[in-house]
C-alpha cells in the first residue's frame, strides 16, 4: 500500500508528504502504468531507472539518472533531492528482489508513495499456469547460478530470474551435471510486453538460443536416480563435502546443528571450520541464514568455497585468519561452533564475550587436552555435557563387524 500523505514523520511531529515515488514499470511502458503512477513520473523533477526503464517510460520532461554501477553510488543523489517531487522506475514489483527495499533502509515509509507491478514470477506463474505459492522463488540476476542447488528437489517447480540472456543454458547444464537432465526448463522472455515468447526444452538436450536478457526460467524438477539431491535433514553425508580429514561426520554433524538450535536469519561462527561442513548446513536450514567460516589455513579455505557452491549455500562467507586474532571485529554471532582451536589461548573467550545474549555456543572434543577444557568450562558456564559413542558395520573378511570411531565430548551452553 502506498502511503497516505497525511502520515505522521517518524518523529511524529509534522505531517509527512512522499516525494519519492517508486514506479514499477513493465515491458508494456506506460501504456501499462495506472494513472496514480503515470502522475507520479510526469510531476518528478528528477527520474532515476535504468537505461531500459527510461526507454519504457518517454517521454520525459524531468531530468534523468541511469543507474550507476554500483546502484549505491545513486543514492546520495536521490537524497539530495529529499523534499522534491523525485521518481524511481524499477522492473515489477520493486520490493520483491527489487530496488525498494534499498531505498526503504534510507527513506522513511511514510515520505515514499510506491506503485507496484506484477513482478517477473507472477507473470510467469500466471503464463504457466502455476500456484505461485508452491513454486520456490530465486533470484540469479547478479547472485551465483549454485543458489538454485537446494531447491533442486524431486517433482519441484522453480521460478528463477535470470542474469541475462546465458542463465538459461547455464542452468540447463548445471541440471544435466546433477542427474537432472530431465528436468523442463520454460524460458519466458520479455514477459508483458510485444516482444514477450515463451519456450521449452528439456535440461539435458537444451538448445534454445537468441534468449533475451531479460528473461526468467521456469524448471519442472525431474531427478534421476543417481541425482545429487540435496536432502532436506542435517547430516548430509560426508560425500557430500571434498575434505583432507578435518571434517565433523555426518552424525556429529546432525547433532551439533540440532545442539546449535538454528532460528531463521541467525548468524553463525563456524571457529576453526575445516571443510565448512557446519557452517554450509546451518546456511542451508534457512535461506535467510547467514554463516561465517573463520579457517587459518587457506587451502582450506578455498576447499569452504568449492563445498559452499557445491551445495547451493553460496552465501557462506570465509574468513581467512587464525582465532582468536580473526574474530575481531566481525559481525556479533547468535551461535558459535568451536571445531578447533578451543584449547589455544583466548579463543573460547573471545567467542563468547561477542556471543549475543541468549546465544548457543558449541563445543565439540574428542583428544583428552580438549575434553579437559570442556570440563572446565562446563564447571564455569553449566550448560549441557555429553559424550556421543558411535559404531559403524564394515567389512572384516567375507562378514561384518562393528568399527567403533573416536568418542566425541561436547558441550553446549546458552549465554545469559
Amino acid at each position: 500500500m502506498s502511503p497516505k500523505p497525511e502520515a505522521l514523520s517518524s518523529a511524529g511531529q509534522n505531517p509527512a508528504r512522499p516525494w519519492l515515488a517508486i514506479v514499477g514499470i513493465g515491458e508494456d511502458g506506460r501504456a501499462g502504468l495506472p494513472p496514480a503512477a503515470q502522475a507520479a513520473l510526469d510531476g518528478a523533477e528528477f527520474v532515476v531507472g535504468g537505461a531500459r526503464h527510461l526507454r519504457l517510460a518517454q517521454p520525459l520532461a524531468a531530468e534523468t539518472l541511469a543507474w550507476p554501477s554500483p546502484l549505491a553510488d545513486a543514492y546520495p543523489k536521490i537524497l539530495a533531492r529529499r523534499g522534491r517531487p523525485t521518481c524511481v522506475l524499477a522492473t515489477g514489483d520493486p520490493f520483491f528482489h527489487g530496488v525498494g527495499a534499498e531505498l526503504a533502509r534510507l527513506v522513511a515509509p511514510e515520505e515514499m508513495a510506491c506503485f507496484p507491478q506484477a513482478s517477473a514470477f507472477s507473470l510467469a506463474a500466471a503464463r504457466l499456469g502455476w500456484s505461485l505459492p508452491e513454486c520456490a522463488c530465486v533470484s540469479l540476476h547478479g547472485r551465483a547460478l549454485e543458489r538454485i542447488i537446494p531447491h533442486l528437489q524431486p517433482g519441484a517447480r522453480v521460478l528463477a530470474l535470470s542474469w541475462d540472456g546465458s542463465t538459461p543454458a547455464r542452468l540447463a547444464a548445471l541440471l544435466a551435471e546433477r542427474g537432472f537432465g530431465g528436468s523442463v526448463l520454460t524460458v519466458l522472455e520479455a514477459l508483458g510486453g510485444p516482444r514477450e515468447r515463451v519456450r521449452r526444452a528439456a535440461a539435458g538436450a537444451f538448445d534454445l538460443t537468441g534468449v533475451n536478457p531479460l528473461d526468467t526460467v521456469a524448471v519442472e524438477v525431474v531427478a534421476a536416480r543417481h541425482a545429487r539431491v540435496v536432502t532436506l535433514a542435517p547430516g548430509l553425508d560426508d560425500s557430500w563435502f571434498e575434505n583432507d580429514g578435518q571434517l565433523t561426520k555426518a552424525e556429529i554433524r546432525a547433532l551439533t546443528l540440532s545442539a546449535l538450535a538454528p532460528r531463521a536469519g541467525e548468524l553463525l561462527w563456524d571457529v576453526g571450520a575445516g571443510a565448512g561442513s557446519v557452517g554450509i548446513e546451518w546456511r542451508l536450514r534457512h535461506p535467510q541464514n547467514q554463516a561465517l567460516a573463520i579457517e587459518e589455513r587457506p587451502d582450506r579455505a578455498e576447499r569452504i568455497r568449492r563445498n559452499a557452491r557445491a551445495l547451493g549455500a553460496t552465501e557462506v562467507e570465509i574468513v581467512v585468519g587464525r582465532a582468536p586474532e580473526a574474530l575481531a571485529g566481525l559481525a556479533p554471532p547468535d551461535a558459535v561452533f568451536i571445531g578447533g582451536g578451543l584449547t589455544d589461548a583466548g579463543v573460547f573467550e573471545a567467542a563468547w564475550a561477542a556471543l549475543k545474549p541468549g546465544g548457543r555456543l558449541v563445543a565439540n572434543a574428542v583428544t583428552v587436552e580438549t575434553e579437559a577444557r570442556l570440563a572446565a568450562l562446563f564447571a564455569r558456564h553449566g550448560g549441557r555435557l555429553r559424550r556421543i559413542a558411535l559404531s559403524r558395520a564394515e567389512p572384516v573378511g567375507g562378514m561384518h563387524g562393528w568399527r567403533t570411531a573416536m568418542p566425541v565430548t561436547q558441550w553446549a551452553a546458552t549465554k545469559p
